[in-house]
């Protein structure tokens, strides 16, 4: 069911910015250090004070996981100063923990809001086959058809050859049957190691070169970037994937249908949604951080369902000004 109209009314995106600016800035420190762990709890302490200050009654439904694993960010934690709007909140401190870790390209921090009850709960299941696309191939793909159908639309629709078409998706064993069909059909594939929210917002991204995200990969990154590609005007499909016989048993005692298609209306059920991340280093998508002494920037992109605005904003941040300010050593 939408709720447009009910909640929320303000531009709580531009307050999400400073969420992701603030995991960025303090993630950034651990690029190279192969310090996963180290990286991602920086990234959450920083994420979960910001929150705290935004005027909203918060639950994440998309968190670190559950609150004995997650001690900051778990699942079912209410975040926000209590006020309204009531939200469904999604994070994802760092997408790309391990592009991070080893100083590689594609690492973002991330937030999204939805109104309460609007966001798809993937519970224990984390994983699902996924397509998306942007804006000019919007309502012609079918994630129920083969790669081959699907890349025959949207060539069309973006009026390609399938030769001019550029796939994305990430380097796993379990791709190798697409990567054979994808290759048969002599369209590009670029292969990523991690980071399938960026490869997915590159299909809605002018000039990223980026024609369509295939694969399995995340749920909770699937339902974050459904809420990014509301206002971006593309379009995500999935299904669940179960990784096993006793993954797909538990599933269906569960209520979930690993065979339902998951379409942008079922990841997120309401057009007033907010998405925020900034880049945490180098990518396509965004500009990572720069670390100058007195001061750091940052580069993120900020956008709302409601009204299909999309703002790229480069950030400077005293860091004199900001130690001050807060409790967190930036």
């Amino acid at each position: 069911m939408d709720v447009l109209g009910a909640t929320p009314t303000r531009n709580l995106a531009l307050e999400l910015a400073r969420v992701t600016e603030a995991a960025a800035m303090l993630a950034g420190r651990f690029m190279g250090r192969g310090d996963k762990e180290g990286a991602d709890q920086a990234a959450v302490n920083a994420m979960r004070l910001v929150l705290s200050t935004v005027d909203m009654n918060g639950v994440i439904v998309i968190g670190e996981g559950e609150k004995d694993k997650a001690p900051m960010l778990f699942n079912g934690e209410k975040v926000g100063n209590g006020s309204s709007p009531d939200v469904d909140v999604a994070v994802d401190p760092i997408d790309g923990t391990r592009p991070l870790a080893f100083g590689r390209s594609n690492s973002l921090a991330m937030v999204a809001l939805a109104p309460r009850g609007t966001m798809f709960d993937p519970g224990p299941f984390l994983y699902m086959n996924k397509m998306a696309v942007g804006p000019e191939a919007k309502g012609v793909i079918d994630i129920e058809r083969s790669i081959t159908d699907n890349l025959k639309a949207i060539a069309k629709a973006k009026g390609k050859h399938i030769e001019d078409l550029t796939t994305i998706i990430l380097d796993r064993p379990r791709h190798d049957e697409m990567v054979a069909e994808i290759r048969s059909c002599g369209a590009r594939i670029r292969q990523i190691p991690d980071g399938d929210v960026a490869a997915a917002l590159m299909t809605s991204w002018p000039d990223t070169g980026v024609d369509v995200l295939l694969g399995i990969g995340g749920t909770p990154e699937g339902v974050l970037t459904a809420c990014a590609l509301r206002a971006m005007g593309g379009e995500i499909q999935g299904k669940l994937f179960a990784r096993d016989e006793d993954e797909l048993r538990r599933g269906h005692e569960a209520g979930y249908d690993f065979d339902k298609v998951l379409t942008m209306n079922d990841l997120v059920s309401s057009e007033d949604v907010f998405f925020a991340t900034t880049g945490i280093t180098d990518g396509e998508l965004l500009q990572g951080v720069r670390y100058y002494g007195d001061h750091i920037t940052t580069e993120s992109l900020v956008v709302r369902g409601l009204t299909g605005t999309i703002r790229r904003i480069h950030a400077t941040h005293s860091t004199d000004k900001l130690d001050n300010l807060s409790s967190i050593h930036y």
